[in-house]
């Protein structure tokens, strides 16, 4: 079934993932599967008015210019409701027609609205005109994102009451994000409802963030992205374009030392899944220039499981993830494939990712110059351990990871200064407050830091270490623990230089250490 409105999509599902992977999920479970995530807070700007937008009404379609996978169906178009939220099912413009009116908490098949985005769904009233709806479609093909901005809207029946916040769909990742600047509450309309969420056309189906589901709250400068689970059906290779003409040379050894370190020989590529399935005619060369301009579909066999390879060209003048990155300095293992860069190992390459060490600062904010009066004009690495601040998860280098120096809990570290000195404290090795496991690592040692052959653990806990994990610096796995024997010491002498990271999992509590390899 398909009309200028929507299509069924049997392929190109996913977002993008976990290192290498990326595209493509078929079965109902991963369409439908939704998590919710906090992320960075972050403001777009957008100055196209929504066309439509009297009280309770759905304004004038918006046109995506590229399609979207939401619950498994395709749009490339979709409606904004005055009250809060993106429709991806076509309505009929004009004033009266959005609901207003819901107690429900989500799912729900009697909730009022289904098959929509809920950015920050309550009764909204903006004709007095003091705020705006707009919207924008920025970045570059074939990442862009379609961005709605509620302005300074009013709450119906509470005039004085405001909400800001705005609202954005990936092109490609297929995941939503909501940005709240600030959300006021009504307490006398409607017992103050709203809720931020998800839900598919029967409403049976649905994620809403914790404390977020249909109530009376408010928020100020919190984000939150709705995202589909991890794939492994595809692997996804993307690689600048130096002359701009859509076509380069891929070399797939980089796919055979990704999908199979053990034996990458082993691993051969085909023009169509047949072959792949038959494994005939294979490519005799590891070469291979796309033959479609920017991106193309080859094949291969891994174990019997038929994976598809995605080759796609990118504009590495383009950035992507608007994080002031280049582009082209986003590969960071240099081999030449930007999609299987991932430090902060969220499904999302650092290429197309504005966090890239997930640690809840932008990478805008964490790429700059240390312009201090006592050191060389550098990147900014805080703690000195040789990892910029824009890939370190703990940048102070106090043992305490950033993302857990969120003392006041809003998912934004950058705004905690406990000592009142104007110095965050994730960037203050000093003040390291408050966190659940900064204690037990007080007891859990590694050594010798560097390590060449050995990588000790004195655990002086009472606990039991689970599980030991080591991360390179891209944050690919490349070795892990399992066996209570094998608990006491990480063999290394494999490795190659660099820098680690070791997770060690003990008492339902997660503890990450950086060590050097010589």
């Amino acid at each position: 079934m398909s009309n200028n409105y929507l299509t069924f999509r049997s392929a190109l599902k996913g977002a993008f993932l976990l290192l290498f992977l990326g595209f493509c999920s078929n079965n109902i479970q991963a369409q439908s599967n939704y998590s919710v995530v906090p992320i960075p807070f972050q403001v777009y700007t957008a100055t196209a008015p929504v066309q439509g937008t009297n009280d309770d009404s759905y304004a004038e379609p918006i046109l995506l210019g590229f399609d979207f996978d939401f619950y498994g169906t395709t749009y490339n178009q979709v409606s904004v409701s005055t009250n809060g939220y993106i429709s991806f099912t076509p309505q009929n413009t004009g004033e009266g027609s959005s609901p207003y009116f819901f107690n429900q908490t989500i799912p729900d098949a009697n909730f009022p609205v289904k098959n929509v985005f809920l950015g920050a769904y309550h009764d909204m009233d903006n004709r007095n005109g003091e705020g705006t709806i707009t919207y924008a479609i920025i970045g570059n093909a074939p990442y862009r994102k379609l961005v709605v901005i509620f302005d300074n809207q009013s709450h119906y029946n509470c005039n004085n009451i405001k909400s800001t916040f705005q609202m954005v769909l990936y092109e490609t990742l297929n995941i939503m994000d909501t940005q709240i600047i600030d959300k006021q509450d009504c307490s006398i309309w409607n017992s103050g409802n709203a809720v931020i969420g998800i839900i598919d056309q029967t409403g049976l189906l649905a994620v809403a963030p914790p404390n977020r589901n249909t109530a009376a709250w408010t928020a100020f400068h919190e984000g939150w992205r709705f995202q589909r689970p991890i794939s492994t059906s595809s692997y996804l290779f993307a690689k600048c374009d130096d002359d701009a003409d859509g076509f380069v040379s891929f070399n797939l050894q980089v796919v055979q030392n990704d999908l199979s370190a053990a034996n990458p020989a082993g691993i051969s590529f085909y023009s169509n899944e047949s072959d792949a399935v038959l494994q005939t005619n294979a490519f005799t060369n590891l070469n291979y220039t796309n033959s479609t301009i920017d991106t193309e579909k080859i094949y291969t066999n891994v174990n019997g499981e038929i994976k598809t390879v995605v080759l796609r060209v990118v504009a590495c003048g383009n950035d992507y993830d608007l994080d002031s990155v280049a582009t082209a300095d986003e590969d960071l293992n240099a081999d030449t494939n930007l999609a299987n860069d991932d430090t902060d190992s969220d499904g999302i390459p650092n290429f197309i990712d504005n966090d890239d060490d997930g640690d809840m600062i932008l990478t805008s904010v964490e790429y700059v110059f240390n312009r201090s009066a006592n050191s060389a004009l550098a990147y900014l690495d805080t703690d000195n351990d040789g990892i910029l601040n824009y890939l370190d998860n703990d940048d102070d280098g106090d043992n305490v990871l950033t993302i857990n120096e969120d003392y006041n809990q809003n998912n934004n570290p950058a705004d905690d200064d406990t000592n009142t000195n104007s110095i965050p404290d994730y960037l203050e090795s000093a003040v390291a407050l408050g966190v659940n496991n900064f204690d037990i690592k007080r007891t859990v040692t590694i050594y010798p830091n560097p390590a060449s052959a050995v990588l000790n653990i004195d655990n002086q806990s009472n606990e039991i270490i689970s599980n030991i994990a080591v991360y390179n610096i891209n944050g690919v796995k490349v070795k892990e623990i399992k066996s209570a024997e094998a608990m006491q010491s990480i063999p290394v002498s494999d490795l190659q230089s660099g820098i680690y990271f070791v997770k060690i999992e003990l008492n339902e509590q997660v503890i990450n250490y950086k060590f050097i390899k010589n």
